[in-house]
């Protein structure tokens, strides 16, 4: 088990852990869990919940009796039992599974959709019944009033399919050329179907009529967002009668209030990943939404981030227990994993030892994720010598710098500074030592570190120490003595650099504060003295001088920080000039680039855009070149179609042709007429 906290809200991983291989033994398990402290340690909460590669979709019986999940290879339902805590049966398929809906309170009755535009129906006792639609399907809703199956693919109709009656009816014609997924209203059944084009389409039932249409893409377009490309509709769902929640394939969730065609609120993940997912979690009033990197939990009237969940593998669908904070998600992985978040709502009654479990947890706190990772900015990486790592594997991006394994680290720290053990030993020697004489009797000494600091805060303590005596004030806390200040006085770390820039110019103000403060101490010094012997002074004398005082003062501080600044400058240009001598002796080196097989070197620049570029499919990228005007696709007589491509100019061609266009300009401008110059010979003739 793995417990991460984000927001202050505990996420336990109840799936962490090796996973032992299938083709063991039960002999060699045994023995492998004596051997393996994690293996022997980990919590399995339900046995063998895994896929032989990976899982796709994952779903919970309206009882909450009965676990379902599909995946790959070969194509397989398995469904697990979560009294008993155990797998009961597992099928395998003809084809890989789309998507699935269970008919049934349990796994009696259950439905899926198969890539090869089949739908097979299942009974308690396995294959009951299979046909065909006749375009590819991608996702179906169940309308229970009527007993009728709506699907939605790759084509303009929705295809309905009546349970009762064992027959297709008439389709929905609906404006879309495709659509990708579908969601029916729980309270009212209004049917919702999301398009290619980035609409949502809502249509009744009982009339079979469209009564609604929502242009998300249009609404999706945010000032903070950046889209390339049309958003289509990734994920639809339902909440009560009125609310709607709508994924996009940009990465972005539109919350609506079916009464209003502008969404109440626009939730963008920043990854530019199709959501896969979204649930409604309504005793905190969340909204789960998961793309394929990472899960968000966030409220659905501000938008604020409740907490988040980044799994190891990329995500393909989420389930959310009924009635508790179980959380698990079908990956890209054999391991389904399963969350548990305590804040969200209890254990569900089948595993309601995990409370007890958490709670002592949380009594006695053991290791986080973390624990086993350092941070280190780019200039620790530079230092060690690893700068070369980043982008790989081995680092993990995280604010200003990156995670890493702390045995890397140390094995780094250790090549880089091999007596760096030795000089850590010797200073806990040191301060164990200094610990054990601070009993005796010493006399006091200027810490080792800023030992200008000290001396100036005892002496500004010492004189403020003499005028609190005689005011009979409270004495204040000594910042020498304070404990929250102890390590800088103590860490050679927190020492004050003299010679940096910002000290430089920030001094003389420092100097002068602590001047005028020494001056006001002097004052009200004098001040008291005027009230013992009960003198009077005309108003407004002490408030001239010290205006006057305080404008000289302001003169001499900011003539202080311009000679600070031009000795800056000099010393910057005195170091420009030694670089650029060092610069001249060293040689410098080609360097060598790899580049990957089958591609084709260009440029360094917009690496990360030719990268997405590489990722599109064909089809993606002829649409992308016809766009900007490089593609022309038309068609022939004979009916095939024919591509022609315009090859990109270099930049040092285009600069080449604009530089002619602009001399055959300025040569027009220049060259004069000859017209008027006739020859003598002959009439009219123009002279050649």
């Amino acid at each position: 088990m793995q417990v991460s906290s984000l927001n202050e809200v505990k996420i336990y991983s109840l799936s962490a852990g090796r996973s032992l291989p299938e083709w063991l033994s039960d002999r060699k398990k045994r023995a492998l869990q004596k051997k393996d402290v994690d293996i022997r340690r980990r919590i399995e909460l339900i046995q063998d919940f895994e896929m032989p590669t990976i899982s796709t979709k994952i779903k919970v019986s309206r009882d909450g009796q009965y676990i379902m999940a599909v995946g790959t290879y070969k194509p397989r339902i398995r469904c697990y039992d979560t009294y008993q805590l155990s797998q009961k049966f597992e099928r395998c398929l003809d084809a890989e599974v789309v998507t699935f809906e269970i008919l049934s309170d349990d796994y009696s009755k259950v439905v899926f959709l198969q890539c090869g535009r089949f739908v097979e129906f299942h009974s308690q006792h396995g294959h009951y019944y299979r046909t065909r639609i006749p375009k590819f399907g991608r996702d179906f809703s169940y309308h229970y009033p009527s007993c009728d199956l709506y699907f939605v693919g790759a084509s303009s109709e929705v295809y309905r399919l009546n349970l009762e009656q064992g027959r297709f009816l008439n389709s929905l014609q609906t404006d879309a050329a495709e659509s990708n997924v579908c969601d029916i209203n729980p309270v009212h059944f209004l049917f919702a179907m999301g398009t290619a084009e980035g609409k949502v389409e809502c249509w009744d039932p009982r009339t079979r009529n469209r009564v609604g249409l929502l242009d998300c893409a249009l609404s999706s377009v945010t000032a903070d967002s950046e889209i390339e490309g049309l958003p289509s509709i990734s994920a639809l769902k339902f909440d009560g009668a009125l609310n709607m929640a709508v994924g996009t394939s940009t990465g972005q969730v539109l919350l609506y209030d079916l009464r209003s065609s502008n969404p109440l609120i626009v939730k963008d993940h920043h990854y530019g990943l199709p959501i896969k997912s979204i649930q409604f979690q309504r005793q905190l009033d969340l909204i789960i939404s998961a793309d394929s990197r990472i899960i968000k939990m966030w409220n659905k009237d501000t938008g604020k981030i409740f907490t988040s969940m980044e799994p190891e593998y990329d995500i393909n669908d989420v389930c959310l227990y009924p009635n508790s904070g179980m959380l698990m998600t079908a990956n890209e992985a054999p391991k389904m994993n399963i969350y548990y978040i305590p804040v969200l709502g209890p254990a569900p009654k089948w595993c309601s030892f995990l409370d007890n479990l958490t709670e002592e947890l949380e009594e006695n706190p053991e290791s986080t994720v973390y624990d086993d990772y350092k941070f280190v900015t780019r200039k620790d990486l530079e230092n060690l010598g690893l700068a070369h790592l980043i982008g790989s594997s081995l680092l993990r991006a995280y604010m200003h710098g990156f995670f890493m394994d702390i045995r890397l680290y140390h094995k780094a720290k250790m090549m880089a500074n091999p007596f760096a053990y030795e000089e850590y030993r010797r200073e806990k020697i040191r301060q164990k030592i200094e610990e054990t004489r601070a009993q005796r009797v010493q006399l006091k000494k200027l810490p080792k570190v800023n030992k200008e600091l000290a001396l100036k805060l005892i002496e500004e303590e010492g004189e403020e120490q003499q005028f609190i005596r005689k005011r009979k004030q409270k004495n204040l806390p000594s910042l020498l003595k304070d404990d929250r200040f102890k390590v800088m006085f103590e860490n050679p770390d927190f020492q004050v650099d003299e010679q940096s820039e910002e000290f430089r110019l920030l001094n003389p103000l420092v100097s002068k504060i602590s001047e005028k403060r020494k001056r006001k101490l002097k004052m009200l010094e004098e001040l008291d003295a005027q009230e013992q012997e009960e003198e009077e002074e005309p108003e407004g004398k002490a408030s001239d001088a010290e205006s006057s005082e305080s404008s000289d003062d302001e003169k001499g501080w900011v003539e202080e920080v311009r000679k600070q600044r031009k000795l800056l400058r000099q010393e910057e240009k005195v170091k420009q000039r030694e670089r650029f001598k060092e610069d001249q002796q060293t040689l410098l080196k080609p360097q060598f680039f790899e580049i990957k097989e089958g591609e084709e070197f260009r440029s360094f620049k917009d690496s990360a855009k030719n990268q997405k570029l590489m990722k599109k499919t064909l089809g993606d990228r002829l649409k992308l070149e016809e766009k900007l005007g490089t593609l022309n696709v038309s068609d022939t007589t004979v009916g095939s179609k024919q591509a022609t491509f315009k090859l990109k100019k270099s930049e040092q061609q285009k600069k080449q042709q604009e530089a002619e266009k602009q001399h055959r300009q300025e040569r027009k401008t220049l060259r004069r007429s000859a017209s008027h110059l006739k020859s003598k010979r002959g009439r009219g003739r123009l002279f050649h």
